[in-house]
């Protein structure tokens, strides 16, 4: 039942959501410009067709064999991305016309001051022959703009967000289907062994393998990995959108990833849309530690620390028995022993607290991955993306995300393949 009514909601304000942007953009581009004939016609029922479409590739993405569901998909993305930086674009517009309208009537008043005083005065001086206007000056400029020259300012925004957001999807593209960053971020841990100074951590998350994130992306992940050359690889979940049948050989690249310690795997809340249980047996037949609410020893009996990991916070809506449970992982564990906890959403930092945890990594936000939408991400999560020590002192870096979700766009968020260097410190960031 929960699982339910979390699907009729997501769905409902998915759904509003669309039709406020498509109204929205559609009165400011074709009524307000005063678009006619075919050409508003045609306007409007594409914008129509497309609020429908978007819906229908979502659904279809998943389930449709790769190569299909690119090119179902494709096309909806890439007008969900564009409409939003048009609807971004034209609110903000629509504020510095607001602004400017405001400081117009204010400038008006004062004017409209200014010209009361000086025929109180002159009032004064010839009472007799003084002339009053008829009219504030006020008033005359609170008047209605003309038709021709709102219809004028109209496709003057218009135009402008046109272009503006034309310019930023282009961008966004390049960015997201570009060069994939590998920050490096050193994290001081104290309880780190001296032999492990220098330890390297190759973070991957959020891959969203899938219709727009397909094989030739998964072995460019691969290759850029491996080129850092790390102890370790963690994957921190969302690694796919769609079923072990539709998708596993698209992620056959991911068994030539090397690393001295192997490779560890949380789940993300997307697995738990695609089979979570199937992906979890075909990450381990390959090889993959797949940590579900559990601890291993990284190391070697000289110089080791403990690596946790949980389910991702919301696994119980799907299924029960994945519970993200900490308590379980740490069962019994030493103190003494540093320990690197591995949580798919950076709000796991709130069942993490207190439990000697000296580094999380998490991913799920993917840095907000199209700006300004961070912002709203900043709402519902503790961390956006980087690295944070949290009120307690545990270190809590957040990945910007290795591939995308939704529109195959990247806005002031690259993606990233972290190398995380574990040092012997006094927990200095």
């Amino acid at each position: 039942m929960e699982k339910i009514w979390y699907g009729s909601l997501f769905f409902v304000i998915a759904a509003i959501v669309l039709y406020a942007m498509h109204r929205y953009a559609w009165k400011r581009l074709v009524y307000d410009t005063r678009l006619s004939g075919r050409a508003r016609t045609w306007a409007t029922d594409a914008t129509i067709a497309l609020a429908f479409y978007i819906p229908i590739a979502f659904l279809l993405g998943r389930k449709l064999a790769p190569w299909i569901a690119s090119a179902v998909s494709w096309p909806a993305w890439l007008w969900f991305g564009w409409l939003f930086y048009v609807t971004v674009l034209l609110l903000m517009l629509e504020l510095v016309r607001y602004a400017m309208m405001h400081a117009r009537r204010w400038n008006a008043g004062r004017s409209s001051s200014a010209d009361g005083d000086a025929t109180v005065r002159i009032a004064s001086a010839n009472p007799a022959g003084a002339t009053v206007p008829a009219e504030p000056l006020s008033a005359t400029l609170d008047a209605p703009i003309d038709a021709e020259r709102r219809v004028f300012l109209a496709r003057t925004l218009a135009g402008t967000a046109l272009v503006g957001a034309t310019g930023t999807t282009i961008a966004g593209i390049v960015s997201a289907e570009g060069v994939i960053t590998t920050p490096v971020v050193p994290v001081a841990l104290p309880r780190l062994p001296r032999a492990l100074d220098g330890f390297c951590i190759a973070q991957i998350s959020d891959l969203h393998v899938g219709a727009l994130v397909q094989r030739r992306f998964v072995e460019r992940v691969v290759e850029r990995t491996n080129a850092l050359k790390p102890d370790l690889i963690v994957i921190t979940g969302d690694m796919v959108d769609g079923s072990v049948a539709n998708l596993a050989r698209e992620l056959d690249g991911l068994s030539k990833l090397r690393a001295r310690h192997g490779i560890a795997f949380v789940t993300g809340n997307h697995e738990y849309y695609s089979g979570a249980e199937e992906w979890i047996a075909w990450l381990r037949a390959r090889g993959v530690r797949v940590l579900m609410n559990e601890r291993v020893s990284i190391g070697d009996a000289g110089a080791s620390f403990d690596l946790a990991g949980i389910t991702d916070a919301h696994a119980e809506r799907r299924l029960p028995s994945h519970a993200s449970d900490i308590g379980r992982a740490l069962a019994g564990r030493d103190e003494e022993r540093e320990l690197v906890l591995l949580a798919h959403q950076p709000k796991s930092i709130e069942v993490a607290e207190g439990r000697g945890v000296g580094l999380m990594l998490s991913g799920h936000t993917h840095g907000g991955q199209m700006w300004p939408f961070g912002m709203l991400v900043g709402f519902v999560q503790p961390y956006v993306k980087g690295l944070h020590r949290h009120h307690d002192g545990t270190l809590v870096y957040v990945s910007s995300g290795t591939g995308f979700w939704g529109p195959p766009m990247r806005v002031g968020n690259p993606a990233e393949i972290g190398s995380i260097v574990l040092t012997r410190g006094p927990g200095e960031m």
